[in-house]
């Protein structure tokens, strides 16, 4: 007689991140929920010999828990081929995607089989913090995480969990998109009458990084595909600031410029154009004299950010013929 299936298949694309996929590889080893009831697929496109030494001596590959994946270094793209290869060659019914830069507590997988029961036929969203043992880092100007309150528009894929079925009728992520691919699968699905719920009890955490301006100016281009989300799936506009802009402060930045522009001529509107835009950047570190210090020195280096992502998403409102700033 044939051994019944895992119950729970996890998949995860991975990228040069050796000490992170570590993290991951060793919370999920230690989950409670029994071996023979969950699958692990990792997808990797690492160059590192790190990353392949550790994926072929964890003791979770050692014990059948882990399969991997491979394909050429470099060509998951966006993660979205990554993913696909991984849930098409998972075997449990129910798959939950999360990111190799994530690390789950002990009684993630638990809760996320209980959801699914709870919850048949639906996508689940679990919740996302930042790591506990990181949260210090968040204090950086430009650090990056995930901090995600389900269900949220965006269905992250950094902890989702789909009923195989559902990826099957949908087709997987588009793998030629650069950013918004798990958003957009979600939309797809849900326009198919696939039920979209959050379940918070399905809680994982998230590395914080603190990354640089360069760093962060770096990643923005991709953002550019947000745009086509948005033609393709216009009832996402009721999430946008005024319809049109992708974050709070994106509406508040043009109305400063164009305020500082016309400094010379009338200072004290210009002054109270931009004020909205450097009221909101110097609350980001509370409102000690301190943090508004340093929330006025951040401005310079936020408004950059917020710039090159209206830029990166005007562009792609070019290409798709859609708007989104």
């Amino acid at each position: 007689m044939t051994a019944p299936g895992p119950l729970l298949s996890v998949c995860v694309p991975s990228h040069e991140r050796p000490l992170r996929l570590r993290w991951l590889l060793n919370a999920l080893a230690d989950q409670t929920l029994a071996r023979d009831q969950w699958e692990l697929v990792v997808c990797d496109d690492s160059r590192s010999p790190a990353v392949a030494a550790l994926l072929d001596e964890h003791p979770l590959l050692r014990d059948g828990t882990l399969r991997v994946q491979r394909l050429p270094p470099g060509s998951g793209g966006s993660a979205a081929r990554q993913r696909n290869v991984a849930w098409r060659a998972a075997r449990g019914p129910v798959v939950l995607f999360t990111d190799d830069d994530c690390r789950p507590p002990r009684g993630w997988l638990a809760a996320a089989l209980a959801a699914a029961d709870r919850h048949p036929g639906a996508i689940v969203q679990g919740a996302t913090r930042p790591d506990p043992d990181e949260v210090h880092l968040m204090a950086a100007p430009h650090a990056r995480t995930q901090n995600i309150d389900p269900p949220v528009p965006w269905a992250q894929t950094c902890n989702v969990l789909y009923p195989r079925a559902v990826l099957e009728a949908a087709g997987g992520f588009e793998e030629h998109m650069d950013a918004g691919e798990d958003t957009e699968l979600a939309l797809r699905a849900r326009a198919g009458g696939v039920p979209y719920v959050g379940d918070a009890d399905v809680l994982t955490h998230h590395a914080v990084e603190a990354g640089s301006l360069r760093g962060k100016l770096r990643t923005i281009p991709r953002w550019r595909g947000l745009a086509l989300v948005v033609r393709r799936h216009p009832e996402v506009r009721e999430h946008l600031k005024l319809g049109v802009f992708w974050r709070a402060s994106h509406p508040l930045l043009p109305v400063a410029a164009l305020g500082l522009a016309g400094a010379r001529r009338t200072r004290g509107l210009s002054l109270l154009a931009a004020l909205p835009y450097v009221a909101a950047a110097r609350g980001s570190y509370g409102s000690s004299v301190r943090g508004q210090v340093r929330g006025l020195a951040e401005v310079p280096g936020r408004a950059a950010v917020d710039a090159a992502e209206i830029v990166a998403l005007a562009r792609g409102s070019v290409q798709q013929r859609t708007l989104i700033l």
